[in-house]
């Protein structure tokens, strides 16, 4: 059996090989990894030679869904992988969960899958706002699975709303935007904008957007907020630090462990008063012993936590003893 090299393996993934060789994948007569042959196979059962794309869908039934869920999982994969697991394997073990893991898969190809996801799939996918709002299709079949909770189900309603408090963003435009015709530039952007555009908004725009949509009236834009890859370590602490945000958005800044990893954004979220006091005191034995005694001052925060810092720098205060 021929043993193939990664640069053939590559030239095959892209119907780029000889006909012999195209075939030779389909007969099962080139030594390939499971996954790799799957992902040939997705790919040549379309070839342009009626022949090659005859004996690769001939072929590529006999496939095991476990060699598309590692294809699938690949950083690397390609549409085709996904394009033949979504229409032939949607009801597979472990091929809804990889499809939805992998980033580079489409919104719409998980459409397919939704119905067959577990409950920890549904939320890895909703909680990535970036594909649900970019697919109507994919918010709808999300809103209809039966693995769905009521939560969650209120979440995709708000996505498919189109309310937004002008007055609210304006003076959060005002506070993120100093140049009054870029703001107003910002505002009537996102005046237009439906639920779903202001998420992807959130998500791609510039800091100006974030700043001004964190304070958004729907909660799923403030949410995508959170998810922007371009948000910085500095608005994240602004955004600690601001009492005008809902206590939901405060809940997730704190519960996010890379956000949790800057001291300055555990120190701003402590001494916001907007903090639901459960979050506080689980955030206090982080706070170092000179922000400890300044809690301990600060009237803003509630009684609860200030005699709470009290006791923590009395146990510290002893410890050293």
């Amino acid at each position: 059996m021929e043993s193939l090299n990664p640069e053939v393996i590559d030239e095959l993934r892209h119907s780029r090989a000889t006909r012999e060789r195209k075939l030779a994948v389909c007969s099962g007569g080139a030594h390939l990894s499971a996954a790799d042959r799957a992902e040939v196979l997705a790919v040549l059962a379309h070839d342009s030679d009626e022949m090659v794309a005859t004996r690769a869908q001939e072929a590529i039934i006999s496939i095991s869904p476990e060699a598309f869920v590692e294809a699938v999982k690949r950083p690397e994969a390609i549409p085709a992988v996904f394009i033949y697991a979504s229409k032939n394997l949607a009801d597979k073990p472990g091929i809804g969960e990889a499809l939805v893991q992998n980033k580079n898969c489409p919104a719409s190809l998980l459409v397919p899958v939704v119905q067959h996801l577990s409950a920890l799939g549904i939320q890895s996918l909703l909680e990535d706002l970036s594909r649900v709002s970019d697919s109507l299709a994919l918010a709808s079949a999300l809103e209809h699975s039966s693995s769905v909770t009521a939560d969650q189900k209120n979440l995709l309603h708000e996505l498919h709303g189109n309310t937004i408090d002008e007055a609210a963003l304006a003076e959060a435009a005002a506070e993120a935007e100093p140049d009054v015709q870029r703001r107003q530039t910002l505002l009537q952007q996102i005046g237009k904008m439906t639920v779903a555009q202001r998420v992807q908004f959130a998500i791609k725009g510039g800091s100006e957007a974030r700043r001004t949509l964190i304070r958004d009236t729907n909660k799923v834009v403030q949410r995508a907020v959170l998810q922007s890859p371009r948000l910085t370590d500095q608005e994240v602490e602004a955004f600690a630090s601001m009492p005008n945000l809902t206590d939901e958005i405060l809940r997730l800044i704190a519960a996010n462990r890379v956000f949790r990893k800057n001291y300055t954004v555990v120190r701003n979220l402590i001494n916001n008063p907007k903090l639901p006091l459960d979050v506080s005191l689980h955030l206090l034995p982080m706070i170092n012993i000179v922000d400890l005694k300044k809690l301990t001052m600060n009237k803003n925060v509630p009684e609860t936590l200030r005699t709470s810092a009290v006791k923590l720098q009395k146990q510290r205060a002893e410890t050293k003893k």
